[in-house]
């Protein structure tokens, strides 16, 4: 580790520590998580401050919010890192806690925040219709306190997609997971040809959804829906997590049927 960097990450950390007090906690060498409260409601960034950081590169970092939208949450990740960009090379932790702090504070009170959840969800749960297809439900993967399950099903369009992810929310902990990243892809009969309708989203899990895809391809998946559930257990994982959620697709694509031996 460059010296320089090692010594503004211990500066970094008698501050961040004096300023957050309880709410600062040591994990393990390097790694810390800052727990972030307003209008009761509550966000936890869990921070590795890596060898190159902060002169070469930036922490890693996860958030761990159960009750937000993911949309939400994808937004704030973007903001963190708009953030970042706009301090290269400085230490950057306080200025993100600060930003979740005023993200938090504009979202309002949770009796707000509540009434709109139970709205969505409600209008979630009325777009599931009894012709959901059957979904199958893979084997849990454990590392380090963090836990993936991946969920497949055969789909024939987007509107299939959208509503089986709708009936994996009305299960509350996986409502609740950390991250519920997806890819599917789909043959469609045009009076051009066969074309392949494919997608993916992240959910706060950078890149996490284009691998999933990009597995989907080269396993030549047509006509399926894959989600990994994530909950993140507050260790970073780093790359081991791609493995993870690697093998909980391929898993749950076996245990459905849809891998054929050729």
């Amino acid at each position: 580790m460059n010296i320089d960097n090692k010594i503004k990450q211990a500066e970094e950390v008698e501050v961040l520590a004096a300023i957050y007090g309880e709410d600062w906690i040591t994990e393990s060498e390097n790694s810390y998580n800052i727990k972030i409260v307003e209008n009761s409601l509550e966000v936890i960034l869990y921070v590795t401050m890596t060898p190159g950081y902060p002169a070469e590169s930036s922490p890693k970092y996860e958030l761990s919010a159960p009750w937000m939208d993911r949309k939400v949450k994808a937004k704030l990740y973007t903001d963190l890192e708009e953030v970042y960009q706009q301090n290269l090379g400085e230490s950057i932790i306080y200025q993100w806690v600060e930003k979740i702090r005023e993200v938090l504070q504009n979202m309002g009170t949770p009796k707000t925040v509540d009434a709109i959840n139970k709205v969505v969800e409600k209008i979630n749960i009325s777009k599931v219709t009894l012709n959901c297809p059957e979904i199958t439900h893979g084997q849990v993967i454990t590392d380090r306190k963090s836990t993936f399950q991946g969920h497949a099903a055969r789909v024939h369009s987007v509107e299939d997609v959208n509503t089986v992810l709708d009936k994996l929310k009305e299960n509350k902990k996986i409502l609740n997971a950390t991250h519920n990243m997806y890819a599917y892809r789909i043959e469609k009969n045009t009076k051009s040809g066969v074309t392949m309708v494919q997608d993916c989203d992240d959910d706060g899990e950078s890149h996490a959804g284009s691998r999933m895809l990009h597995l989907l391809q080269i396993l030549e998946q047509r006509n399926v829906v894959v989600v990994v559930s994530r909950w993140y257990g507050g260790i970073q994982l780093g790359p081991d997590r791609f493995r993870h959620i690697n093998n909980a697709t391929r898993q749950v694509l076996d245990e459905a049927g849809f891998l054929t031996k050729k």
